[in-house]
């Protein structure tokens, strides 16, 4: 899903001085400029080639997004890039801003929509399948007030290193049990069921028990946000940063400062929080 308070922002303008049909990272800080290295580069050429125009672009990338956290830092990067689109009038589908993005995410963390779609859609948004493509997105009641406590500890954890660890073979309980936890989750947001959205995606039976080890202070930071009122915690994509859910802003600080010293205490690692509620919008042009 998508949150508001974290975001990345590209300045795109047509530049003459290009050769037709290309990009130009003009300028971005820890990143490559080489548009067919940079996430943004590669998302907005995929762009100008679905809306089939020779206009050459430059782009000024401003990272909001911390790197390797977990966050979807690379995907947030690519939605702000797709919306390139908006120079030539909005034209490109849904889909096509989404698979825009999409050919960024397969050259730098592997052909997967979970945080491109909701980056560039905004809510949640079950992908369905990729042949064929089919996205779903998942309208919460406005009523529903879901916000996230995102702490992210000075620690690198390597997708990589992350995937490595995943069980190549998956008990027959638990892959029930995580499906059954999956369809709780699309329930629960339907529902506006915000203790229901936390409790299924602290359930997981798969990946967070084998990744939580190789992030020191994990479980004791699950154990500290849960104690402080958090409906549910779990880990952020492939780490390090945790995630809690909770309803409402009110315990954002309490949670905050519980996980970020159980980070200190368990794993003496520093670690740095951010509250942030659900964004129903996704990329924008501002």
């Amino acid at each position: 899903c998508a949150v508001d308070a974290l975001g990345d922002t590209v300045i795109a303008t047509l530049d003459p001085t290009l050769p037709p049909g290309t990009v130009s990272i003009a300028s971005v800080t820890r990143l490559s400029k080489d548009p067919l290295r940079n996430c943004a580069g590669v998302a907005a050429i995929a762009a100008l080639r679905a809306l089939g125009v020779r206009h050459a672009v430059s782009i000024h990338l401003t990272k909001g997004v911390p790197l390797g956290s977990g966050l979807g830092s690379s995907a947030a990067s690519a939605a702000a890039a797709a919306k390139v689109d908006a120079l030539f009038g909005s034209r490109l589908s849904r889909d096509d801003l989404v698979l825009a993005g999409l050919e960024s995410e397969k050259a730098v963390s592997g052909f997967h929509a979970d945080n491109i779609a909701p980056a560039i859609l905004g809510g949640f948004v079950l992908v369905r399948s990729y042949d064929p493509f089919h996205l779903v997105p998942l309208a919460s009641p406005p009523a529903l007030r879901l916000h996230f406590v995102l702490v992210t500890p000075d620690f690198e954890a390597p997708t990589s290193k992350m995937r490595a660890a995943l069980p190549k073979d998956v008990l027959v309980q638990h892959h029930v049990r995580n499906s059954s936890q999956a369809a709780a989750l699309v329930a629960a947001v339907l529902q506006g069921d915000a203790g229901l959205i936390g409790s299924a995606m602290s359930s997981d039976a798969i990946v967070e028990p084998t990744r939580a080890p190789l992030i020191p202070g994990m479980a004791a930071v699950k154990a500290a946000a849960l104690q402080a009122g958090a409906l549910g915690c779990t880990i952020s994509g492939a780490g390090p940063t945790a995630v809690a859910v909770i309803d409402g802003e009110d315990k954002g600080e309490e949670v905050a400062r519980r996980m970020v010293d159980a980070f200190w205490s368990a794993g003496n690692l520093k670690a740095t929080a951010t509250v942030a509620q659900l964004d129903r919008l996704g990329a924008r042009v501002i």
